[in-house]
């Protein structure tokens, strides 16, 4: 049995067991592999050696010990379900990952309890920033990244003068933006198709935007489940005479528009539809779907870049506004006279 195999049934091996392979301390053992400048190249050829011979792998939880850095994030986030967060969180893993911290990610439900202790398991295993979706959280949450000392970043949402730093989008100012389309293209009577209000402060935000715009007495408020199937059942609740829809979500959108063509409904001729975050399948329905572009990958950069910067210098963490850009495609049309 090699010296590597006995280590391994007996236990794992540490730079003790390192040290009494190459004949040195453990102290000289922990300089070669954290500060290898500091010993010569003949006792980093030995631990080398040891290290080989003992099977030895990095503590990554001793080392965060020793250290008092785990280098590790926590981001807390509603769901997976949908494409949004699993671009957002692929972008800031990455991005963190350029930077030498890990991130560890906790699905929420939108359950603000569930949120809090999820969250309370993450700093107790040492991460060093949270991330969370949205502004609406319990005051729990903010207290204990208060009392650990970790920095709170709220994402999905621009608010400057929150008390935690916000990086993202205004959704308010986005959902005037497709009124302002729809408005253009001549349609008057509008159905705002949207998901649940409650536990959602984004969707609430668009609405409130809808409703102080100039054409909000046109508009016929719709809520669903957000799920194709949610789309498609929002078009049976449509009153007269109205010539577009406005879903607050791709998702509801494409739902709507796979009905419509169920029924013969033509769109955008007979209806149009018009979505919002800009999904990989909206560019390839028939009719491509006119919607807003969110900006989620410059989200997951910007969110990555100000939380690494901050723990490795120090920097403030600022609110960062991001632009949403109209996607002008096939599923709007002018409203025929």
């Amino acid at each position: 049995m090699s010296t590597a195999d006995e280590f391994r049934r007996k236990k794992r091996a540490t730079i003790i067991d390192v040290g009494h392979a190459a004949g040195v301390s453990d102290a000289t053992v922990s300089r070669a592999l954290n500060r290898p400048e500091t010993v010569s190249e003949a006792t980093r050829q030995k631990v080398q050696q040891a290290i080989v011979a003992t099977g030895y792998v990095p503590n990554a939880l001793a080392k965060a010990m020793v250290s008092g850095r785990s280098q590790t994030i926590g981001a807390l986030i509603p769901t997976l379900d949908h494409a949004i967060f699993s671009k957002f969180l692929h972008t800031l893993e990455s991005e963190l990952s350029a930077q030498g911290f890990n991130l560890v990610v906790a699905v929420t439900n939108g359950n603000r309890d569930y949120e809090v202790s999820k969250a309370k398991k993450m700093l107790a295993m040492g991460v060093e920033g949270l991330i969370v979706s949205g502004l609406s959280h319990n005051d729990e949450l903010t207290s204990e990244a208060r009392r650990y000392g970790v920095p709170l970043v709220l994402t999905s949402y621009y608010q400057p003068d929150h008390a935690f730093p916000t990086i993202g989008y205004d959704n308010a100012k986005a959902s005037a933006l497709a009124l302002d389309h729809l408005v253009a293209h001549g349609h008057r009577k509008i159905a705002v198709v949207h998901g649940p209000l409650v536990g959602n402060d984004r969707t609430r935000s668009r609405i409130a935007g809808l409703q102080e715009h100039p054409a909000a007495a046109g508009l016929n408020l719709i809520e669903t489940d957000l799920s194709y199937a949610g789309g498609a059942a929002a078009i049976d609740r449509l009153t007269p005479g109205e010539t577009a829809v406005l879903c607050l979500s791709d998702v509801l959108a494409m739902g709507a528009l796979f009905v419509c063509q169920s029924r013969g409904i033509a769109v955008p001729q007979d209806l149009s539809i018009m979505g919002f975050d800009d999904l990989d399948p909206s560019k390839f329905v028939t009719p491509s779907l006119t919607t807003l572009s969110l900006p989620i990958a410059q989200m997951g950069q910007h969110t990555a870049a100000a939380m690494a910067d901050h723990l490795m210098t120090g920097k403030p963490i600022r609110s960062i506004e991001l632009p949403v850009m109209l996607q002008a495609r096939a599923s709007v049309a002018h409203r025929q006279s």
